[in-house]
């Protein structure tokens, strides 16, 4: 009997406020706790290929931590730059070192990386492209961390969904910080 493949998942793994903002009304992320409890780098190295947004890869996709930061933090941004990035432009299309633009065709884009071998891929974000995969029915796990603060104003996790999605919970996790991960899967009607 031949092992068949497994499909890579998709995973929305992000930040968000109690009050469901990702960031604050200038950008901000200062609210963010990088918590030890929360053991990112178990994720990280669940994952090998991270998605962006053109705005969300500018901003982050090559982002070098100042020297002052501990070494928790240095070795995530380490494990963060060692995988393979895909951007999603409107307007890019040159490819460099370990990072593709798309810039059409995402669903089937999507299903060729998701068959390829490897292991799961992180969908980082911005708020547009995270819209477009969910309306897509792309996102097979949703882990989101929710921080202690309302910020009252800001960029909404959720805008524009275009139908109803029904998730079920599967696990639950509190961390000192105060944050409360929670991780959903589509829920199988």
């Amino acid at each position: 009997m031949a092992n068949k493949q497994q499909t890579r998942k998709i995973i929305l793994d992000l930040a968000v406020t109690l009050d469901g903002f990702i960031e604050g009304p200038k950008g901000e992320v200062d609210w963010c706790i990088m918590d030890p409890d929360m053991d990112f780098n178990n994720f990280l190295n669940r994952i090998d290929t991270i998605l962006y947004g053109r705005k969300s890869y500018d901003l982050w996709g090559q982002y070098k931590p100042d020297i002052k930061v501990s070494d928790t933090e240095k070795e995530i941004w380490e494990l963060v730059h060692s995988k393979e990035k895909y951007v999603f432009s409107k307007t890019q299309n040159k490819s460099e070192n370990n990072v593709t633009f798309i810039n059409e065709n995402i669903e089937e884009e999507i299903f060729k990386l998701k068959n390829k071998p490897g292991k799961d891929i992180w969908l980082y974000g911005g708020a547009s492209l995270i819209t477009t995969f969910i309306n897509l029915g792309l996102v097979d796990e949703y882990r989101l961390s929710v921080h202690p603060v309302v910020l009252g104003e800001g960029k909404p996790l959720f805008t524009d969904i275009k139908q109803r999605v029904n998730l079920k919970l599967v696990e639950t996790n509190r961390f000192s910080s105060g944050v409360v991960q929670l991780c959903y899967h589509l829920h199988e009607k």
